[in-house]
């Protein structure tokens, strides 16, 4: 904008858009936030959940490159500034030509398009992040993201999808599919995805039998979410360097003893708002790195066993089970010094738990009194 040009509020948007990116891929891997639901994120001004995800920035776009372009190339009816093309909400009904190519961030959201063709992202081979969200996206050509070779982030959730699509960009490193149709995830589909630490599949019709063995065979995932699904039980197959895993808002009934053997990386397990009656005893003795654990919204007759001998374990969600006594030694471990990391969460509302018979000594590894939550039990 030239110096004597007046200041306009809609002129500092692409800044803001790519400032608010720039921000996600950079924030911090552990922010207690109480309930999460990533599935209603819309775009990348609502996407603030990566920070959770622990998504590996070494890749990240660099500052000193975003600089002014002078290109006059720009999509009817879209805005176009630092790199940044913003074409959402025009009801486009394909992705529309004259995309400069120096373009870092394409958002296309709150579209119609239902096509993805071969030569849709041509020349667009410094683009780092995709957004497609809320299309009607039922068909992607096999070479249709081939030219996209530095594309980190794609967001294509809440579309027509019936499968993963093939041959992603492999410098992807975050991939949000959630909310479509998907039943299937078959062998190879994420082979040579090296750089992949993200992904949001939650919202998709998959059952337990959708995932060949082998699906997952070469990713390092540190963040998987598979939520409102129709799993019946923990799968089996998954990376085994997950730090977060979560399955909330499905159909498991029990988490027999080693469905968790090979996640013991895992720092945060999300399992609420399934139908878990039983936890094998042991089963939890495999999480030793486990900080956070979300048991709430089950149909759980006590607390799980084995939640002393996690160390490290901060956060506990068991409300709104059928939990009618919590015993003295239920949380904390026997004698001083063995707990690293005391409590600061424990909810346990909406049980019925006769809580007067509670004794005081059951918290004595919490930090605060205020960090328990009793009560409000209705029949």
């Amino acid at each position: 904008m030239p110096a004597d040009a007046p200041w306009s509020p809609s002129a500092m948007w692409p800044l803001w858009l790519l400032a608010s990116l720039l921000a996600l891929s950079q924030a911090l891997p552990f922010e207690q936030r109480g309930f999460w639901d990533f599935t209603l994120d819309d775009g990348p001004f609502m996407m603030n959940d990566e920070e959770a995800s622990g998504a590996d920035t070494s890749g990240v776009l660099d500052p000193d490159s975003v600089t002014p372009t002078y290109s006059a190339m720009c999509p009817f009816g879209c805005h176009c500034h630092l790199r940044v093309v913003q074409c959402s909400d025009l009801g486009l009904k394909s992705v529309p030509k004259e995309i400069s190519p120096d373009t870092t961030l394409l958002d296309l959201q709150n579209n119609d398009i239902s096509e993805l063709r071969k030569d849709d992202f041509k020349g667009l081979q410094h683009l780092y992040a995709l957004v497609l969200v809320n299309n009607k996206i039922s068909k992607i050509h096999e070479k249709a993201f081939s030219p996209l070779r530095k594309l980190q982030k794609l967001y294509i959730s809440k579309n027509h999808l019936v499968e993963i699509p093939p041959n992603l960009p492999s410098s992807l490193v975050e991939l949000r599919i959630h909310d479509n149709r998907i039943r299937k995830v078959p062998k190879g589909v994420f082979s040579g995805l090296r750089n992949m630490n993200c992904i949001e599949m939650g919202g998709n019709p998959l059952e337990n039998s959708g995932f060949e063995p082998g699906a997952f065979d070469g990713l390092k995932l540190n963040y998987l979410r598979i939520s409102e699904a129709k799993l019946t039980g923990i799968p089996k197959d998954l990376p085994e360097t997950l730090n977060e895993l979560h399955l909330d808002h499905n159909k498991i009934q029990a988490i027999e003893l080693e469905d968790l053997l090979r996640y013991s990386k895992l720092y945060r397990l999300g399992l609420g708002h399934n139908q878990i009656r039983m936890i094998e005893n042991g089963s939890l003795s495999f999480l030793p790195t486990l900080r956070e654990l979300h048991l709430d919204n089950n149909k759980l007759a006590r607390v799980p066993s084995g939640l002393p001998d996690l160390k490290l374990l901060q956060v506990v969600y068991l409300h709104s089970n059928n939990i009618t006594k919590v015993g003295v030694n239920d949380f904390c471990p026997v004698g001083f010094g063995v707990k690293r990391a005391y409590y600061n969460g424990i909810s346990l509302f909406n049980n019925p738990v006769p809580y007067w018979e509670v004794q005081p000594a059951t918290f004595r590894c919490v930090t605060d009194r205020l960090a328990i939550q009793f009560g409000n039990y209705k029949k």
